[in-house]
């Protein structure tokens, strides 16, 4: 193996993995979102509907930022470009 592609295999590395610690972030998001949707649903009980509908399309568009990052760690490891075995 030479030095460019061992170069190339530990960069992938390091960036799938960087990659994956996107699902930190949407994780605390989901949490966040989840209760401030239990509090507001606790202050106006009647408008609940409203309410959980909202959170979840928020919660949604939370967990597509991991699922986002997780495909680039998929293709890094996996199917590079730069790396030809």
């Amino acid at each position: 193996m030479e030095l460019g592609q061992a170069i190339a295999i530990a960069g992938s590395a390091i960036g799938a993995g960087i990659a994956v610690i996107s699902g930190i972030g949407s994780g605390i998001g989901q949490g966040f979102a989840a209760g401030k949707g239990a509090e507001a649903v606790g202050n106006q009980p009647e408008a609940k509907g409203d309410i959980i509908s909202t959170m979840l399309l928020g919660a949604a568009v939370a967990e597509s930022t991991g699922i986002y990052g997780l495909v680039i760690s998929i293709i890094l490891i996996f199917a590079n470009p730069w790396i030809k075995m």
